[in-house]
């Protein structure tokens, strides 16, 4: 099978580890063009990655014969309307995640892919890392019992200085505050490991007014075969707080979620612990999956169609808080 041939559009910190060399390290892969609005930025990691191209224009990166395949690295904001270029190009595409601003623009991206007969994925890359596959392992074999509620709790202190600057709390660019940045993982996950959520429900505030976007927000949910879903993102606490609980009615299962943690069984008084590290490139797993999936291999899980359903629960836990505004 010959490399699918990879073109990265915004070429910023997310692809400096975590994605960008995956795309080289993968099989079958290889990373043979980038672009950034910041020309010598753009020329500056071509140098240090060993890129061959640097476009000046997403168009050009996307319009280019030998790229067969688009990452979109930027920001949220910006999702949408390059993920179309690409569908009219008919060329696959991975969207960094969240997958865009609201739920719309996601099933406008999700309508244009298949139209184009292109596919399109979200780089919701836990779905791939070991950890999380041995979760989605257990759950399955009823390590705990059937499972019958989550809960999530992520919590951190409050952004200053230049994190209280960042896109990551600027609407416009992100879609809401760090909810969207880190939230979206989370609803990924319980999507992945114990089904789609079916209804859902949520409020947000600004607790601390280091910037405009939201700072705390809830959820309740239903998600899978009737398990309950609860969950709380408070960036503004005392602490980093990091933890996703399945209970079953024959036990409880722990992970961490950004941490690179244990998993933890507890049932019948005893605790199993299961350790499992995260790979150097964390995306690579994910870039794997579409690489095989391109060569006819295998299947990626990270699609736009659940992309977008993270993105509408999302949305049903802030729109109230600017609907306020």
């Amino acid at each position: 099978m010959a490399d699918v041939k990879w073109g990265i559009v915004g070429c910023g910190d997310v692809t400096e580890v975590k994605s960008g060399p995956g795309f080289q390290k993968a099989r079958g892969s290889a990373l043979i063009a980038v672009m950034r609005r910041d020309r010598a930025k753009a020329d500056d990691y071509a140098r240090r990655h060993g890129v061959p191209r640097v476009h000046a224009t997403a168009e050009d990166l996307i319009g280019d014969p030998d790229v067969d395949a688009v990452y979109i690295a930027t920001p949220p904001g910006s999702h949408e309307s390059l993920a179309l270029l690409a569908a009219a190009a008919r060329k696959p595409c991975l969207v960094e995640k969240p997958m865009a601003r609201t739920h719309g623009e996601c099933v406008r991206m999700v309508e244009a892919f298949r139209a184009a007969g292109a596919p399109l994925w979200v780089a919701y890359y836990r779905r791939a890392l070991p950890r999380f596959l041995k979760v989605r392992d257990l759950l399955s074999a009823g390590a705990i019992g059937p499972v019958t509620s989550v809960h999530i709790q992520i919590t951190e202190r409050l952004a200053t200085g230049d994190a209280a600057a960042s896109w990551r709390v600027n609407p416009v660019d992100a879609g809401a505050g760090l909810f969207f940045d880190l939230g979206s993982h989370c609803l990924d996950l319980v999507d992945f490991l114990v089904g789609p959520i079916a209804d859902a429900r949520g409020f947000a505030l600004n607790t601390g007014g280091a910037y405009d976007a939201e700072d705390v927000t809830s959820a309740s949910f239903r998600a899978g075969a009737d398990v309950a879903g609860s969950g709380i993102w408070n960036f503004n606490a005392d602490a980093k707080t990091d933890v996703i609980t399945f209970t079953g009615s024959s036990g409880t299962l722990v992970t961490p979620v950004f941490t690179d943690g244990d998993v933890l069984v507890s049932r019948d008084g005893a605790t199993e612990t299961f350790s499992l590290r995260n790979p150097p490139h964390v995306h690579q797993p994910l870039i794997q999956t579409i690489v095989d999936e391109l060569g006819g291999l295998g299947r990626c899980e990270s699609t736009g169609a659940s992309g977008a359903r993270a993105s509408w629960v999302m949305d049903r836990c802030i729109d109230g808080y600017y609907a306020r505004r």
